[in-house]
């Protein structure tokens, strides 16, 4: 999805990520065949996690953004272990049944004591030749959503095919019309979450006496 020149490179118990856009990459699809799916138990999951975050050299980043499968299992309980200070956003789309599963991640995230900080919902609208909106996937998902968790709604990014063109070229609309309606739409949630700054985290068992 991000067309990198090199791929990662082992170096003794390091792993140097690849590098595209001006951006640090990595990802379980190099280190597995592109026909192999990933069947892993708890272990090894905890395991591949644990090795991206803490054994690969990000340098000093801005943000150490994770990407993770929808539901509530394995991969978020590691991330409440290895990274406790990790933030969550709940990537959503308007209909009521993506709704209940990304309301499910967030609720499991807070039970793992992990700050739940915005909803963004995608694919939120289609914007005709004729410069009509058309509600593809229904409306008001991520806004009900949001008011649900009581956290704000950061973006509703519209569903746009130039978008899913740069994820099968590697090429992202970002950086190929960064003037675009959408590509400007990404850098307004990426200065909302900028301007959020990093959540307080209070906990009972780290109260000084």
């Amino acid at each position: 999805m991000v067309a990198a020149a090199t791929e990662p490179v082992i170096l003794g118990d390091t792993v140097v990520p690849t590098y595209a856009h001006g951006v640090r990459w990595l990802s379980m699809g190099w280190f597995v065949s592109d026909d192999q799916p990933v069947i892993w138990r708890g272990p090894l999951l905890h395991k591949a996690i644990t090795q991206f975050v803490t054994e690969a050299w990000w340098g000093e980043p801005d943000y150490l953004l994770i990407d993770m499968p929808p539901g509530t299992g394995d991969v978020a309980l590691t991330l409440s272990q290895v990274v406790p200070s990790a933030e969550m956003y709940v990537v959503t789309t308007p209909q009521p049944a993506a709704q209940r599963v990304a309301q499910r991640s967030a609720l499991a995230a807070k039970k793992l004591r992990l700050s739940v900080r915005g909803v963004i919902e995608n694919m939120s609208y289609f914007v005709g030749d004729d410069a009509t909106r058309y509600e593809l996937f229904g409306a008001g998902g991520g806004e009900s959503l949001a008011a649900d968790l009581g956290i704000p709604l950061l973006a509703q990014l519209a569903f746009v095919p130039a978008m899913r063109e740069g994820g099968d070229t590697g090429r992202p609309v970002a950086v190929t019309e960064p003037a675009s309606a959408i590509a400007l739409a990404f850098a307004a949630l990426a200065s909302r979450i900028d301007a959020q700054g990093p959540a307080r985290v209070y906990r009972q068992e780290l109260r000084l006496s």
